[in-house]
């Protein structure tokens, strides 16, 4: 089965193919087909992976599936949430992995209380008009730490403590962090929602 990804971030698209892998699903990024980003003008991760799954089917004719995930920090309320990707530019800096773990470290520099999520919701549609979109949500609790650590992963992986692990995210074998990342926990809820109503 082909499905068009509607995301330009390369680091989720490897990291979508791997998890997807096993179902024999194709993951064709948005962008090969000449696809833009839509507007993402929600404040939900649901409402913004449909419009942006809407947005790839309806221009390319294929099935599509969206992601829009995020970091998740108690002691913000939820921030920076659906404007994960942006957060940086909130505070002067260019939009960038780094700048955003900068700014976040910068921002928790006097708060004790380091609880946080990574939270990622995928939705499927088999056309731009399903009524019945798939819906799969995978999480992670955790806690940032005071300076990156390690060397994989990308977005704020460096700062994602997983106590479990007693490892960041970023210094976790890339096979154990899709096995247990927020990405890797929706993508298995996906294949078995995929394998239930579409196969």
């Amino acid at each position: 089965m082909k499905l068009v990804l509607a995301s330009h971030n390369p680091g989720k698209l490897a990291e979508l193919q791997v998890l997807m892998a096993p179902l024999g699903v194709t993951l064709i990024a948005q962008g090969e087909l000449g696809v833009g980003e839509p507007e993402e003008p929600f404040h939900t991760f649901v409402e913004n992976a449909l419009v942006k799954a809407r947005h790839a089917s309806r221009a390319t004719g294929l099935p599509a599936m969206a992601d829009d995930a995020g970091l998740c920090v108690q002691a913000f309320g939820g921030e920076p949430g659906v404007q994960t990707a942006t957060y940086a530019t909130r505070f002067g800096y260019e939009k960038s992995d780094a700048n955003n773990v900068r700014a976040l470290l910068e921002q928790m520099r006097d708060v004790q209380d380091r609880r946080a999520s990574m939270v990622s919701t995928l939705v499927a549609l088999r056309s731009p008009e399903d009524p019945e979109p798939l819906i799969a949500v995978g999480r992670v609790n955790g806690e940032i730490t005071r300076a990156p650590r390690g060397s994989g992963g990308f977005g704020f992986d460096p700062v994602m403590f997983i106590p479990e692990f007693g490892k960041t995210f970023a210094e976790l074998p890339l096979e154990v962090k899709n096995a247990h990342s927020h990405r890797g926990r929706a993508v298995r809820q996906m294949l078995a929602l995929m394998r239930e109503y579409w196969l």
